[in-house]
């Protein structure tokens, strides 16, 4: 598939590299198609893409909770797991969404990388099924890890 994207240019797309979230995602639940991408010569192991296919303006940045060192734990329901196809919960990939945040001149601290746990994005990738699994409370251990 070809797509224009204004932010990422001209993209030749496998197939192999789109996942349907059948609900969209929180904001942009008409955007059900997106395609997952890495740059392998980005240089930033783990961080991915998330191109809305129908809306190629529409790019995230995400990836796996592991990936900034986290552990990060969560349970589906099992209309959740049948809405992506998921039998086995070891088939299942969790991603976080990423935001830049520019530092406020008067706290510094603020600037940095952002990741929404709130919202975490789970994946089949056997089914190229996903959905946003929307908490209002972390019902989950957080562990932090230094490196």
């Amino acid at each position: 598939m070809k797509i224009e994207s204004p932010v990422l240019g001209a993209l030749d797309i496998a197939d192999d590299k789109l996942i349907e979230f059948p609900n969209g995602l929180s904001g942009f639940e008409d955007l059900r198609r997106f395609a997952l991408l890495h740059d392998e010569d980005a240089g930033t192991p783990g961080l991915h893409l998330l191109l809305a296919v129908d809306s190629p303006d529409l790019v995230f940045s995400v990836t796996e909770p592991a990936n900034i060192s986290v552990h990060f734990e969560l349970s589906l329901t099992d209309e959740e797991s049948a809405t992506i196809g998921l039998e086995d919960p070891a088939g299942a990939v969790v991603l976080v969404i990423l935001r830049r945040t520019e530092a406020d001149p008067d706290k510094p601290e603020t600037a940095g990388l952002m990741a929404n746990y709130m919202a975490p994005l789970v994946l089949n990738l056997a089914t190229r099924r996903g959905l946003q699994k929307v908490m209002t409370r972390v019902d989950c251990e957080v562990t932090l890890r230094s490196v």
